[in-house]
């Protein structure tokens, strides 16, 4: 393989995509699979952004755009800060992308020289390390318990922090655990922060507006305004729009910033897709009260999920504040055997049994860096949640 570059030798592939592939390929063998492994809402893009998009067509807006987008879109997303976070962006500070995954690897790839380090809290987005890795960086990984409820610790942070960290990426609500941090401990860590005036922020912000029992989201630049200069600010239409495979993700954040990152993405993708990005301005400008009722069913799916998960023998299932996932403990099952004879000896093996056995696709913990857990979408049918949790539990009872 003397062909292949050293560097892809670092990373690995992305685990969740290989789950939701793996459980389609079943599906297409016959096989009954219920997969809990995509990141992904199940409703359908609002019809207004639709519109939107074919209005874009038949304008004929199909042609190149700027690299880092329209400018319909950056007076959007800077009008989007400063309405819901407070947060005060010119268009030239704008920046948008195919997705949010191609931001991290402008930014990491913009800024990181061999021997940078990044804090990346586990359990993480399986993406974030790889991408550093990629670019060249280090990722230092700064633990958190299932007793914290997956949140970062101040004093945890500030022992990930040496002279060679050059960004910490943090993500509220999480992907893969649903934690979000409310203002005060919000507030520790930022408290951290401005004492390492070298250390930047990538702030993944993108299931802000899925939090549920009256939570209120923060962003770190908008809980620390002193933080502003060295935050890049990350979001994006495909979570709270059920916009997936439109790909627009955008940031903001110091605007020599934005132009390396600009330069990376000019000899890169070049522009994101130009009819989605007026699907993005309309769905940032247009009617948002649809966001709050879909985020009502999410609520309800994971309190569903959560009290059927906490009823299967050897798990545990914290109750999240946002995002749609959940990420139960399965201590309890560690050292078991399946009926077929499968010793339970990490939390791969569980969710390799469960998918074998019962056709229940999630995410072992192992891949989001924290063991023994796993990681289940809510972001499907009650009707589909409620069988697969009973196959769960099934799974679970199995177990000697």
């Amino acid at each position: 393989m003397a062909f292949i570059a050293d560097s892809l030798s670092r990373i690995q592939p992305s685990a969740t995509i290989a789950v939701s592939s793996k459980a389609r390929e079943l599906k297409a063998a016959g096989r009954d699979v219920i997969g809990l492994g995509a990141g992904e809402p199940d409703f359908d893009t609002p019809d207004n952004i639709k519109a939107a998009a074919i209005d874009a067509i038949n304008r004929g807006e199909t042609k190149y755009t700027a690299v880092d987008g329209i400018p319909e879109l950056k007076q959007a997303i800077a009008a989007k800060f400063k309405r819901e976070n407070g947060l005060d962006y010119q268009p030239s500070q704008c920046f948008v992308a195919p997705g949010g995954k191609p931001i991290i690897y402008n930014a990491m790839m913009a800024t990181l020289n061999p021997g940078d380090e990044v804090v990346i809290p586990t359990p993480y987005w399986v993406s974030y390390p790889d991408i550093v890795l990629l670019a060249g960086g280090t990722p230092i990984f700064a633990e958190t318990t299932a007793e914290d409820n997956f949140k970062l610790r101040p004093e945890v942070l500030e022992a990930a922090i040496t002279s060679r960290t050059k960004w910490l990426i943090f993500n509220s609500p999480s992907n893969p655990s649903g934690a979000a941090y409310s203002r005060e401990e919000m507030q520790g860590l930022t408290d951290v922060l401005k004492d390492y005036p070298k250390v930047h922020i990538l702030t993944d912000d993108m299931y802000e507006h899925l939090v549920y029992d009256d939570f209120e989201f923060v962003t770190p630049a908008q809980v620390e305004p002193a933080l502003y200069e060295r935050t890049l600010t990350m979001n994006g239409v495909s979570k709270a729009y059920a916009m997936t495979g439109w790909r627009i993700g955008y940031c903001a954040g110091p605007e020599n910033l934005i132009a390396a990152m600009r330069k990376i993405q000019s000899q890169s993708t070049s522009n994101p897709t130009s009819v989605s990005q007026w699907a993005a301005v309309e769905a940032l400008n247009g009617p948002q009260d649809f966001i709050p009722e879909r985020a009502a069913v999410f609520k309800e799916r994971r309190d569903l999920v959560v009290s059927m998960l906490n009823q299967a023998t050897g798990i545990t299932c914290p109750t999240p504040e946002g995002a749609f996932y959940v990420y139960p403990s399965i201590e309890g099952c560690i050292g078991k055997t399946t009926p077929g004879g499968k010793v339970i000896g990490s939390d791969g093996d569980f969710a390799t049994a469960l998918l074998e056995d019962e056709g229940v696709a999630v995410v072992h913990g192992e891949a989001f860096g924290l063991s023994p857990f796993f990681r289940v979408s809510y972001a499907t049918s009650t009707e589909a949640l409620t069988e697969a949790c009973q196959r769960i539990q099934r799974f679970c009872a199995s177990l000697k």
